[in-house]
């Protein structure tokens, strides 16, 4: 909060004093998210995707309270990290080297994720809304639920190769992020790619439950999150003191 103690009246520091703002919903967010996924059922362990129609049936119809709260709230909040991935955009437009087209493409893939996740959401409360139906078609929108959370990740490794890219076009001789962060980020990238077998694979490290497209996926991209926080904390910082709204 230091930046905001010490900016003052300036279009300049209006401009830091909203990316600052932004750049803290995703703690904020991140910790209701955290308790809509701990709450989720499903998630503990993940629901195998060679699960009877039957007990899936029965996983709904005796979970449906934990299952309709934890998907609205995510409903509810999960878009709201979207300010925290705009100030990432913010200061992708701010690289000297380059033109803005890497900035808008991973604001197109930012986009395109987040109305994927709102899909899969949708989903798993459809299969909820309703627990007593037939349940072959529970397993038909458990199916679509998990395979639309966990395997559409064309724009996820899109988001990572397109920051990597700016990064490392960003040459000059006061980058806006570390070129690490480049290397980082084309290795989220890749991290990200297992995934997509998760809707032809039942069994294993790359079905929807394994440790490839569930846990590796999941958890590189909530550990890039947390990174990122901290580097945008020093890109902020540095934006600040090249604008004059704060002392070196």
């Amino acid at each position: 909060m230091q930046i905001l103690e010490q900016v003052q009246d300036t279009p300049q520091a209006g401009n830091i004093r909203t990316q600052w703002v932004a750049l803290w919903t995703g703690p904020a967010v991140g910790v209701v998210l955290l308790a809509a996924m701990l709450a989720f059922p499903a998630f503990w362990p993940p629901m195998s995707p060679t699960t009877p129609a039957d007990q899936v049936a029965a996983f709904y119809a005796e979970n449906t309270a934990w299952i309709r709260a934890s998907q609205v709230t995510f409903n509810l909040c999960g878009i709201m990290i979207l300010p925290f991935f705009m100030v990432i955009v913010m200061q992708m437009k701010r690289m000297k080297t380059q033109s803005h087209v890497f900035a808008y493409c991973y604001l197109t893939a930012i986009v395109s994720g987040a109305t994927t996740f709102a899909l899969s959401n949708i989903f798993f409360l459809v299969a909820a809304f309703r627990p007593e139906r037939n349940p072959e078609l529970i397993l038909l929108l458990n199916d679509l639920a998990w395979i639309i959370f966990i395997a559409p990740v064309g724009m996820v490794v899109a988001q990572f190769v397109l920051l990597g890219l700016a990064v490392y076009f960003d040459d000059g001789p006061d980058p806006v992020f570390p070129r690490w962060v480049g290397h980082y980020s084309m290795a989220t990238a890749v991290a990200m790619i297992p995934a997509a077998c998760a809707a032809v694979v039942h069994t294993g490290p790359l079905a929807w439950d394994g440790l490839l497209s569930f846990w590796l996926r999941n958890g590189a991209y909530a550990a890039f999150v947390v990174v990122m926080f901290f580097v945008l904390r020093r890109a902020l910082f540095q934006q600040a003191v090249e604008d004059k709204v704060v002392a070196p």
